[in-house]
């Protein structure tokens, strides 16, 4: 189960995503507000695209499936570690949010326009896309303050699922030593560079699709 991160869609994982299915079914959700998914008025928290994220697990019957968070997904699918523990006993986090470092509007901003500049064209075309013709301005930044404010390390220590943290060699939203911490303080938590920026499973999926697949087959 692959869950985006802020303002974008599933779209941006299909790279990663052919890969998997060769090992497995593999389901891409749209949270509630972006891609296919129908437009949203009210505010949307991240307990509520957690919730979202367990319902569809149960309604496809899905047993311990493994729960891939990316950005903003991270978030979510920790509180989905925490919240609805019977629901997945294994789960990834890929580039998490935000490092103590760019939490802040101003800071976050500006970590997010460095690492544009090192995504390739392709994926600054999907993800921007999916920002202004999918998700919309006015919705993102209702959504900005929820990721801005949390502090994913806080329900680290409360994680009972095996969880691998992955980031890129060249993220500049989310550096390792964050990454490293943070895997550290999950109490089944392991840790792995992939190669390339913050959307580091479209620039190198194939490595992170590997990383996915050894942890969802380790025992």
């Amino acid at each position: 189960m692959l869950v985006h991160g802020i303002g974008v869609s599933s779209r941006y994982f299909h790279p990663v995503a052919a890969f998997l299915a060769e090992h497995g079914t593999v389901y891409a959700i749209d949270l509630p507000g972006y891609g296919e998914s129908p437009r949203v008025r009210r505010d949307v928290t991240l307990d509520d695209h957690a919730a979202v994220v367990a319902e569809v697990i149960r309604m496809h019957g899905l047993v311990d499936p493994v729960v891939v968070g990316h950005s903003m997904g991270t978030q979510i699918v920790t509180r989905l570690a925490v919240d609805h523990p019977e629901v997945a006993d294994r789960i990834v986090l890929i580039a998490p949010t935000l490092p103590p470092r760019t939490r802040g509007l101003v800071r976050a901003a500006l970590a997010l326009a460095v690492d544009t500049l090192r995504e390739p064209l392709l994926a600054n075309a999907v993800v921007l896309g999916d920002y202004f013709l999918r998700c919309g301005i006015p919705y993102y930044l209702r959504q900005l303050p929820h990721l801005i404010e949390d502090a994913i390390e806080e329900r680290a220590p409360r994680i009972r699922a095996r969880t691998l943290v992955l980031v890129g060699d060249r993220d500049a939203v989310v550096d390792r030593r964050f990454a490293r911490d943070l895997a550290s303080r999950i109490p089944r938590g392991t840790y792995r560079v992939a190669r390339g920026p913050h959307v580091v499973m479209y620039t190198d999926p194939l490595g992170v699709a590997r990383a996915i697949v050894e942890h969802a087959r380790a025992s």
